[in-house]
């Protein structure tokens, strides 16, 4: 019988967390400070920005390669790789610099260091990473792909060469994750391979929370939004709904996040003559975001399909925003059907229709009893499927399916060479 024993897991990935206070994927954190917490022993692979970023982040070992020189060296972390490479000739050139410097790096880190698993985000291209690092480590570590979608949108809208590269990597990889049900569909598109979808989750913990205020006793209905200024999250559309909504509502809008559309999102609300309807404050601390998800009567995500042919693989801001009782509005559309179920955890509206999004804030604007019940049922629906026990379980059994095998299968040679934590017992 094989006994479970703790697992060296490598997570390869375009960006991590830098310092303290750079928002670079909390909920990726949170997922490793877990399993270190389990008894794991998690590790990173990532690029350097301008030659560094630290070998350490929070506990957490960081190998960080090098792919150029220092002063341009800032192809990820600041901004959107591809939204970077749209700004000048050599940042179109540097991914081939990143792919052979990563490569070559994680070569000579898997020749010296043995994993039982390479666990590879974004997969375009860093499968390439993985898949070397998966035939250099001895025995063989197996090689997990987590799939977000924004990739395999890209492929299918504008890179389509890239099609036989998608297959290669999910028919290469030894386990297949997708982060809703709607990515699992978009992967079935380039190849049928067996899929478990795994999403995110919040990126705090539930005892970070101030406490909730009570709500119906103010003058104004307080709308809020999270997320990065891009066309896909659809926010034009939200301040176009605020505008029609009724005076007598008193609505005001907060938008926390920055991005490309900051500065034509301001203009709108200059030219509606929205200025004490709208607040676009930009990115803002933790304690502050979590104030003003409390303080909110209700949270919108109007995201749409936009002209990349991309939209919402998930919406963890969702999951944060009904952790804290609030009720949500969000587009039918992409992975946020997964968290939303529309008349019970939130309301649904179609995508781009401003008439629609605006008749379900009146909603939930003259009615209380609707959106308290919204707002329970959508924080049950957090803890009971998005819930960090429920998450760790599915990532433990998809890890812990694969290790069986690596050990079961492995000859009497690499057993023997194996360092005694990797034998079976």
């Amino acid at each position: 019988m094989i006994r479970p024993r703790p697992m060296r897991i490598l997570h390869v990935m375009t960006a991590f967390p830098r310092s303290s206070g750079d928002v670079i994927a909390p909920w990726l954190v949170a997922l490793l400070k877990r399993f270190q917490a389990a008894g794991h022993e998690v590790e990173v692979f990532t690029s350097a920005y301008r030659g560094g970023g630290g070998s350490s982040y929070d506990g957490i070992p960081v190998h960080r390669f090098r792919y150029f020189a220092k002063r341009w060296e800032d192809l990820t972390h600041d901004e959107a790789t591809p939204d970077r490479m749209r700004r000048s000739l050599l940042y179109r050139v540097l991914p081939l610099f990143y792919v052979i410097g990563g490569m070559w790096a994680i070569r000579r880190l898997t020749r010296r260091r043995q994993y039982d698993i390479i666990h590879v985000h974004w997969p375009v291209p860093h499968i390439l990473f993985g898949w070397v690092g998966r035939r250099t480590t001895r025995p063989r570590a197996k090689l997990v792909s987590t799939w977000y979608g924004v990739e395999l949108r890209w492929v299918q809208s504008g890179l389509p060469w890239l099609r036989g590269f998608v297959k290669w990597a999910l028919r290469t990889s030894d386990a297949v994750v997708a982060i809703s049900s709607y990515t699992a569909r978009e992967i079935a598109r380039f190849a049928q391979v067996p899929v478990r979808v795994i999403p995110y989750t919040l990126g705090f913990a539930d005892d970070a929370r101030p406490p909730q205020v009570t709500r119906g006793t103010r003058q104004e209905f307080r709308i809020v939004f999270v997320g990065r200024l891009v066309e896909r999250k659809g926010v034009t559309h939200l301040i176009e709904a605020v505008r029609r909504l009724p005076v007598e509502l008193r609505p005001h809008l907060t938008v926390i996040g920055e991005g490309p559309e900051r500065q034509a999102l301001e203009a709108q609300v200059q030219v509606a003559g929205l200025e004490r309807r709208v607040a676009i404050l930009g990115r803002i601390p933790d304690e502050s975001l979590r104030e003003a998800y409390a303080g909110s009567d209700v949270m919108v995500l109007p995201s749409i399909l936009d002209s990349r042919g991309d939209t919402e693989g998930l919406g963890v801001v969702l999951l944060e925003a009904m952790s804290y009782g609030i009720p949500v509005v969000a587009s039918d559309i992409g992975g946020i059907t997964d968290i939303i179920e529309s008349g019970k955890s939130g309301l649904l509206v179609p995508p781009a229709d401003p008439e629609r999004l605006a008749q379900a804030l009146e909603r939930i604007a003259r009615d209380p009893a609707l959106a308290r019940r919204l707002g329970e049922a959508g924080e049950q629906r957090v803890r009971q499927a998005f819930g960090w026990p429920e998450i760790m379980a599915k990532w433990q059994e998809c890890y812990g399916s694969l290790v069986q095998t690596r050990t079961g299968t492995a000859s009497a040679a690499e057993r023997a060479a194996m360092p005694p934590r990797e034998r079976v017992r």
